[in-house]
């Protein structure tokens, strides 16, 4: 007889996260996940906190190696997992019960249909409910690795789709806790900047120049009318303002590269 998936409560998939001191939601992921996948690989980069004791209570597998950046990072994961399929988890995002099902019966006839699907991921703010209407985003994570790979790239971790591949679209949420307040946001846009800012692709120092001196506040009008942050009223206004900043910070920080590079240049002549 042919193996149920959703009698077992988990489905042919290997979910891969990838960490660095995330004690803070890694149990909770870890469970969620494990609600739909058969196996759960972290890939750990050095973390100093429980991160690898919590993964390893569990019950993930625990690979080691130093961080190769973004998309080399979830490359090297992608070849741990024994399955083709692999969802793609940070350490803050939980499956939620409706995703985990509407997974699972993905699966139950045997491979799914598509082999790429986008999940709905919510953010859930540090105070309140989940933003079903705020800065709800639609990303790429679960996948045939046969079909497509993580870029090979050290700041960019999002894959293209190939020409020609259709891609399905799950309606359960996937819950991002992507910040604890308003302290830790400021600190993940600042790491992330100087990373889009010496890994990423540069520029020409004139139209770096513009964005330094007038981008901002588009920035922040994408934030707070685009991205719908105007609903969360003040707490929305202070969010799309950080955010904005966070952006804007890449230009900056950018910028003093390029003004370092000239600098170090030989002189012509």
């Amino acid at each position: 007889m042919g193996r149920s998936w959703m009698s077992e409560q988990a489905a042919p998939i290997s979910c891969y996260i990838r960490t660095l001191n995330e004690e803070r939601l890694l149990g909770r992921v870890v469970a969620a996940a494990r609600e739909v996948v058969d196996e759960v690989v972290i890939v750990d980069s050095g973390s100093k906190d429980a991160t690898v004791a919590i993964a390893q209570a569990a019950g993930a597998r625990m690979i080691r190696q130093e961080w190769l950046g973004n998309g080399r990072q979830k490359r090297f994961a992608e070849d741990q997992c024994r399955n083709d399929f692999v969802l793609d988890l940070d350490a803050d995002e939980v499956v939620s019960p409706a995703l985990a099902a509407e997974i699972r019966a993905l699966f139950v006839a045997g491979p799914p249909p598509l082999p790429i699907y986008e999940l709905r991921l919510l953010t859930v703010p540090p105070v309140g409910k989940p933003w079903a209407n705020i800065s709800v985003a639609y990303r790429r994570k679960l996948y045939d690795r046969r079909v497509v790979r993580a870029p090979d790239h050290k700041a960019w971790d999002q894959f293209e789709v190939p020409p020609g591949v259709e891609v399905g679209r799950l309606a359960g949420d996937l819950l991002h806790y992507s910040f604890r307040d308003v302290a830790h946001l400021v600190e993940k846009l600042n790491r992330v900047s100087t990373v889009r800012a010496r890994d990423g692709k540069t520029s020409g120092r004139v139209a770096v120049a513009a964005r330094v001196l007038f981008a901002w506040p588009f920035y922040f009008v994408k934030h707070y009318l685009f991205r719908g942050l105007y609903r969360a009223g003040i707490y929305g206004l202070v969010l799309a303002a950080i955010s904005a900043y966070g952006r804007w910070l890449r230009d900056a920080k950018m910028y003093e590269r390029m003004l370092a590079d000239r600098e170090r240049s030989p002189p012509r002549g």
